[in-house]
């Protein structure tokens, strides 16, 4: 059976923008991990990134890093989070993606990681601190014997050199952060990220590119749709998530957000 990430942007539609969220598993409740895939998947959202708890998250701004410490006190841990998703495995059709720092799957071990992402139905994982090198010779040649894509991250400091290594070494799409900062709601993008996004777009790369970091309203989703395959919804949801601590009422107030 083909990755159920390559699949979806094999069969996309020329003119249809993908729109992804994260949350933080474990929060705003430890049980509530399924609850909230299965209510995104319902609510049609293309696919999700399940956030790994970890109590130093470098690239995460106060709303994940704040999620995550919840998570933590809830009780979250992988363990837990593949139980879990292994129950909702049937149930979900959209790809999940691990979205994750190094030291947790390191501790799990890398193979027994991707082992268990297949048998709770992950199609693929995000380690934004993975080093390309230890991707390469450690972590690919173990995702790729279990068919699961690592997703590499490109921001407006990486090389044009860099961006063509990881788009020749890499499957699935490419995370395209939106800034140099850490993760965080933004009111609109300036024209040094219009700029940015132009400049991948002439470098037609192989794998297509989704866009994340700083969208919350209608220019930022706009923006990102217009640049590349889609976005990716973060910080807004998880805020969302966290006051009403139900995904439909989130999900209902992110759309209003999305319009505006």
């Amino acid at each position: 059976m083909a990755n159920k990430i390559n699949k979806l942007f094999a069969e996309r539609p020329q003119d249809k923008k993908f729109l992804s969220l994260y949350f933080c598993a474990g929060c705003p409740t430890l049980e509530g991990t399924g609850d909230v895939i299965k209510t995104i998947e319902r609510r049609g959202i293309d696919f999700i990134e399940v956030g790994i708890p970890f109590s130093d998250p470098l690239a995460d701004g106060p709303v994940i890093q704040s999620a995550a410490t919840q998570a933590l006190k809830n009780g979250m841990n992988l363990k837990t989070l593949f139980a879990q998703l292994k129950e909702i495995k049937d149930d979900v059709q959209i790809p999940l993606i691990m979205m994750g720092y190094l030291n947790p799957i390191l501790h799990y071990g890398i193979e027994a990681f991707c082992k268990s992402c297949v048998d709770s139905g992950v199609s693929g994982m995000i380690i934004p601190d993975l080093p390309f090198k230890d991707y390469q010779d450690i972590v690919k040649p173990i995702a790729d014997k279990y068919d699961l894509r690592v997703i590499m991250l490109i921001t407006p400091e990486t090389s044009e050199e860099r961006i063509r290594f990881i788009d020749d070494n890499t499957d699935g799409f490419i995370y395209m952060v939106s800034s140099a900062s850490i993760t965080g709601a933004q009111k609109s993008f300036d024209d040094a990220k219009q700029e940015y996004f132009r400049h991948i777009n002439a470098m037609n790369l192989r794998n297509p590119r989704m866009i994340g970091f700083g969208i919350s309203n209608k220019q930022t989703l706009e923006s990102a749709q217009n640049n590349a395959a889609g976005a990716i919804i973060g910080s807004k949801f998880v805020t969302l998530l966290n006051e009403s601590k139900n995904a439909d009422e989130a999900l209902d107030k992110l759309f209003e957000a999305l319009k505006r």
